[in-house]
């Protein structure tokens, strides 16, 4: 039994956006993703942290997530800045019911326990969007309430958080949910979104007791990153 994390793999069954248009790494990454991905065994836990599918909505995403259900074993999903199929959690749930998929858990408000770990997180928040007007602020808001929701719905477990967007980067720091994570003595941090270059501007290892690491499919070379046993 295994816990595993992979962020980004930005499927497109639905939506035709390949991302082998960017070249690099990118070129035959569906192929990688299946060959990376056929390591996890029904036994084990897979956290995907965000930026799924480029379909717009949960009927053009449905092949997408038919994808991720023939992965073996448990897959635990949060929201990032590209799934724009996302609606709500019930919506989601009831999408799974119709089309049989089995295994695919939203981390939302909530939490999940692996052994003696509490996994926690959200989609969290990037210097990229700027707090410029009301609706801005208010995502951001509703971001770090989800955060604490799930912190606090973890008790005294030790908890690791999940994001799409780091919390922290080179040049740039997101202080509140920085706060949240010290107030709740997390000790492991995992996000995605970076990509490319900005691989090289990622924050990784251990700051203020909170280790980091970054888990983009493309930095990961395609395979999940296993986060413990």
């Amino acid at each position: 039994m295994a816990l595993y994390a992979i962020g980004d793999l930005h499927l497109c069954l639905g939506a035709p956006k390949p991302m082998d248009i960017f070249g690099g790494a990118w070129v035959g990454y569906m192929d990688k993703l299946k060959e990376g991905l056929a390591t996890i065994q029904p036994e084990d836990t897979l956290v995907l942290l965000g930026d799924l599918s480029w379909a717009l909505d949960l009927q053009q995403s449905k092949d997408d997530f038919a994808w991720i259900n023939n992965i073996p074993g448990k897959k635990i999903i949060l929201k990032g800045n590209h799934d724009y199929w996302w609606s709500t959690a019930a919506k989601f749930k009831k999408f799974c019911d119709e089309n049989s998929f089995e295994d695919l858990c939203i981390l939302n408000n909530n939490f999940y326990q692996y052994q003696d770990w509490a996994i926690c997180g959200t989609r969290g928040w990037f210097y990229e969007e700027e707090r410029s007007g009301e609706h801005d602020e208010k995502v951001f808001k509703r971001e770090l309430l989800r955060l604490e929701a799930s912190l606090k719905a973890a008790g005294d477990l030790p908890k690791m958080v999940f994001l799409h967007y780091p919390p922290k980067y080179k040049g740039y720091e997101c202080t509140e949910i920085l706060e949240l994570l010290k107030r709740y003595e997390v000790r492991r941090c995992f996000y995605g979104h970076l990509h490319g270059a900005s691989h090289g501007l990622a924050m990784e290892g251990v700051w203020d007791g909170v280790e980091y690491r970054l888990v983009a499919a493309d930095k990961l070379g395609f395979k999940p990153y296993l986060v413990c046993l």
